[in-house]
């Protein structure tokens, strides 16, 4: 069978081919490589014509500094978003603030304070906030009124709890061995590991302390 000369269904598909088979965009002296036996003005009448046949597809050719490249359609990009979960550590300083609210709420950040022995920075409350696993509380009917801080339900789904009287109890943290000289703030915040999960205690660390009263300073 004779083959047309002016059929350029095969470069079209050489051309189709190159550009995905490229993880980044493709000028035009790279392609032209593929089909050696065009011109220049070949290959962009080539592309122009790609281009009109992906028009409403899934996918559109696009032109950008670094060459041709297929791309999503702009008007599916809503369609095509997706939730990402992005992980994140607390700080040893949200862990304590979040164990002395387990176990003492409601409480004012004053009393948070006051239990852990070191100023609470408006960080690690927002942190906490983020997270969802504490909320804004009724407000004492003290002067000025302070907010207290109560942990949500998201923070017993988090940890298996039914509710918060399912939290450790001083047995439990004995039979842990979670009980030492330690100061009591220290002891609970060890409940929690940094991923958020139980653990058995583990070493204070000074530095902890330091770092959030200078952040709490600045």
């Amino acid at each position: 069978m004779m083959l047309d000369p002016n059929d350029d269904t095969r470069d079209l598909r050489v051309l189709e081919a190159a550009l995905f088979a490229s993880r980044e965009p493709v000028n035009t002296d790279k392609l032209k490589t593929f089909l050696p036996h065009l011109e220049g003005a070949g290959i962009h009448a080539l592309l122009a014509k790609l281009k009109q046949d992906y028009a409403d597809r899934g996918v559109s050719l696009e032109e950008s500094e670094q060459g041709w490249a297929f791309r999503t359609s702009a008007d599916l990009a809503e369609s095509l978003q997706t939730l990402r979960v992005e992980e994140r550590k607390l700080s040893r300083a949200a862990m304590e603030t979040l164990a002395v609210i387990a176990y003492h709420q409601p409480l004012t950040r004053v009393e948070i304070e006051g239990v852990r022995g070191v100023a609470t920075s408006k960080g690690t409350i927002d942190m906490l906030l983020e997270t969802g696993w504490i909320k804004p509380g009724r407000r004492r009917e003290t002067p000025g009124r302070p907010l207290t801080w109560v942990t949500t339900p998201a923070f017993l789904d988090h940890f298996g709890l039914e509710s918060i009287v399912d939290l450790p109890g001083l047995d439990d943290l004995k039979a842990a061995g979670l009980l030492d000289r330690r100061p009591a703030v220290a002891v609970t915040a060890d409940l929690f590991d940094e991923e958020g999960g139980a653990v058995l205690a583990s070493e204070d660390s000074e530095d902890d302390y330091a770092e959030e009263s200078e952040e709490a300073a600045a």
